[in-house]
């Protein structure tokens, strides 16, 4: 039945204040994973500087951290799809944090691209899961707003990420920096998810069992109960 249906109720529905939250939360999430991608190369003067490598040779490190991506859209985005939005995003954030940590205490040019590719398997799933979460937390009538500040969210990101690199950790501190401050922002994002983020109502949807939504009485046929008149003679009930 369409009203039991909780896609339908929340399609129908107007947007709430917990609703307009979790978009705000796949908003920022979006944004970091801006920032995390394009940390590389924020952080790519510093680090040639001081390895004495030419910046075109940490073009590897970009192109790891790509492919990390691919990979991890289709790899984690699956995941998505069989355990739920919220556990996968959370893996997610672990497996970016992790990568951005060890990234900035990398020491030479594998290790590094190895991190960036381990982060960049993060971010792929990532956008897959908050993705799906936004489209399925919000109404019919706040889908389109929503979405599109879900998309602003990743150049977002770059942008202030950019200005925060080049005005603030690259000129106090060094390169590392920009991948610690990524592996920090991405850390408190992880209890924020836990506790503000649901599962959402289309994957429980997807994944019930068949016939768990249907009520008892149209899952097995009437039965008329049988009975004795006061003759002692056996009779069913209407």
């Amino acid at each position: 039945m369409a009203a039991t249906d909780p896609r339908q109720i929340i399609n129908d529905s107007t947007m709430s204040v917990r609703q307009w939250i979790v978009v705000v939360l796949m908003v920022l999430l979006n944004a970091l994973d801006g920032f995390d991608v394009l940390s590389s190369a924020f952080a790519a003067p510093g680090i040639s500087k001081e390895w004495g490598v030419p910046r075109s040779a940490l073009g590897i490190v970009l192109s790891a951290e790509l492919v990390g991506m691919g990979f991890g859209s289709v790899i984690l985005g699956g995941v998505a799809d069989r355990v739920g939005r919220k556990p996968a995003m959370l893996v997610c954030l672990v497996i970016m944090a992790i990568g951005m940590y060890c990234a900035h205490a990398a020491g030479a040019v594998t290790p590094l691209t190895i991190w960036r590719f381990i982060t960049g398997l993060g971010i792929g799933g990532m956008l897959a899961a908050t993705n799906a979460v936004t489209a399925e937390m919000t109404s019919k009538a706040g889908r389109s707003v929503a979405m599109a500040l879900y998309v602003i969210g990743y150049p977002l990101g770059a942008v202030v990420g950019g200005i925060v690199a080049q005005q603030w950790l690259l000129v106090s501190f060094d390169w590392r920096a920009v991948f610690m401050f990524g592996a920090v922002v991405t850390a408190i994002m992880i209890p924020l998810v836990m506790l503000l983020v649901p599962e959402t109502p289309a994957f429980y949807m997807a994944t019930r069992p068949a016939g768990a939504m249907i009520p008892a009485t149209r899952r097995r046929p009437h039965r008329s109960i049988p009975s004795t008149n006061s003759c002692g003679v056996s009779r069913r009930s209407p």
